[in-house]
């Protein structure tokens, strides 16, 4: 029977109990994937305070981080970059970050142009300013 959960073994562990990825059919459904690293709390152009609560970010360093975790996930749960067909954007704060994630997110997407939806939020589980919930084909 062939396996239906898939997980990445070079990206980072999801937050709580779900699969990087599920395979329906031709198609590979991403959980939400953020910014963090492999094996550590540490997010890409985060600096927390002593509370652990976000007192400075760098949201184009998160959406290229974001981007590089996705493309892993993919890639290790049979499917590619050029794959993808439909992003689902979470952003905290749109009035300061839309226009440099969607600069960075034209660069890294020029040649797919997937369907996309940006929508803000007012938090993410962790210290995050960006989420991605993708659709690629298999």
């Amino acid at each position: 029977m062939e396996e239906i959960i898939r997980n990445s073994n070079r990206a980072p562990l999801p937050v709580g109990l779900y699969p990087h990825a599920r395979k329906v059919g031709d198609l590979l459904f991403l959980s939400g994937v953020g910014p963090r690293k492999k094996d550590s709390n540490t997010i890409p152009g985060v600096e927390l305070d002593e509370k652990g609560e976000i007192k400075s970010y760098d949201i184009e360093t998160q959406c290229k981080s974001v981007f590089e975790n996705v493309r892993m996930i993919l890639e290790d749960c049979g499917s590619s970059w050029d794959k993808l067909v439909d992003v689902q954007v979470f952003l905290t704060n749109m009035k300061d970050d839309f226009s440099t994630f969607n600069k960075v997110y034209a660069e890294c997407f020029k040649d797919i142009q997937p369907c996309r939806t940006t929508v803000e939020i007012n938090a993410l589980p962790t210290p995050i300013a960006i989420e991605l919930k993708c659709v690629a084909e298999l």
